[in-house]
């Protein structure tokens, strides 16, 4: 809300009237200005419009998340690892080995351990979403000379990963290090990258579900 303040004592007394005139002008456009009006639903009227425009997403950003979306749709539903174990063994119908005289038979039968870490963790379209960033990523870093951070960066942005995806960008000796945010709709799905020319590397991580990005389970390059 505007206010017009002023000492109105300091004006002459032939210029009182036109002051006070002015003032009420101006205060009948100050509270228009404001917007106090509401509509059926409650809303302020007027704020939808600067509220909508502050929250639209930049070009990069918009050239990003199209490229998320075409990965997406090349992938199966999310939901589905056929990497974890469902359900009980089916039993082992081969031959049972023969033992040799004075060894004692296993107790029990070997089962192989269960999947860990992104296996574990990340479903069949998360593996997939992420097959397709990587092909893209690496091919890039491979024709990468001199792979410091602020290169890997710009190649980075160049592949249409904004600075808001790339994290933890740190040199190792000749090589730099760092994380791709690839969240999407609660998913988990982050990559662990190495660039380092011909032998640059990205693998598939997985990051906690929600906030700031923070990586949970990884094996790195």
């Amino acid at each position: 809300m505007t206010h017009v303040r002023g000492l109105i004592s300091k004006f002459t007394p032939g210029r009182r009237v036109l002051a006070a005139a002015a003032i009420t002008v101006v205060s009948a456009l100050a509270l228009t200005a404001c917007g106090t009006t509401e509509d059926d639903g409650g809303r302020r009227a007027g704020s939808a419009g600067s509220s909508t425009a502050s929250q639209q997403p930049s070009p990069e950003q918009a050239a990003a998340q199209a490229l998320f979306d075409r990965f997406e749709k090349a992938c199966p539903e999310p939901g589905v690892n056929s990497r974890r174990p469902t359900g009980a063994s089916k039993p082992d119908t081969a031959e049972p080995e023969t033992v040799a005289p004075g060894e004692t038979p296993p107790a029990d039968p070997i089962e192989p351990a269960p999947p860990t870490g992104p296996e574990a963790e990340l479903d069949d379209r998360d593996w997939c979403v992420s097959a397709h960033h990587e092909q893209r990523v690496i091919a890039a870093l491979q024709i990468l000379a001199d792979p410091t951070p602020a290169k890997v960066r710009k190649t980075l942005n160049g592949l249409g990963y904004t600075d808001e995806r790339i994290h933890h960008l740190k040199q190792d000796g000749k090589k730099t290090r760092f994380h791709l945010d690839l969240r999407e709709d609660g998913g988990r799905l982050c990559e662990s990258g190495l660039a380092a020319g011909a032998v640059s590397d990205v693998v598939p991580c997985v990051a906690v579900a929600e906030g700031p990005f923070k990586v949970m389970s990884e094996v790195r390059p």
